[in-house]
């Protein structure tokens, strides 16, 4: 069974990740308090698996990942997926590409993790998410298009 192992928020640009016990997840925008979801963006909540941090020997939050999952293999996952969080309904938009940044983390890094920095996806349905919130996953070709009322005019 996959879990949501630990939450984080960036409160600003190139400033460390605030780690959380809860969040909470805003339609069509990203996490509340987080400065990097965007409205209308695919990529307002990136979500990286624990087994690889542990992999590349990399602490949790240093990817700046949102979401460190436990039991989930991100690699599995396609476009279109649903993933059940809590309260929250997150749609996997696509993976996350390394950017230069992970360098600064450690020399090498960006290349090691590429393929490998996990799924970004946007916030089709908001609520809260715990750690130890278990992730429930609905692949696209079983799942049904959200409605308008999943995707529009709630604020959480």
């Amino acid at each position: 069974m996959a879990d949501v192992l630990h939450l984080f928020v960036a409160t600003g640009h190139r400033k460390p990740m605030r780690e959380m016990e809860e969040v909470i997840a805003v339609v069509d925008r990203g996490f509340d308090g987080c400065t990097h979801g965007r409205p209308g963006s695919s990529r307002q909540v990136l979500l990286m698996d624990s087994e690889t941090l542990a992999d590349l020997r990399v602490d949790y939050g240093a990817v700046r990942e949102n979401v460190t999952t436990r039991g989930l293999v991100l690699g599995e996952l396609r476009p279109g997926d649903r993933l059940r969080l809590g309260e929250a309904l997150l749609q996997v938009t696509k993976p996350c590409a390394p950017c230069p940044r992970m360098d600064e983390i450690r020399p090498g890094l960006q290349k090691e993790i590429d393929g490998r920095r996990g799924m970004m996806c946007r916030v089709l349905h908001g609520g809260r998410i715990r750690r130890g919130d278990a992730i429930d996953v609905e692949d696209a070709e079983t799942s049904s298009a959200c409605s308008p009322s999943e995707t529009k005019g709630a604020t959480v």
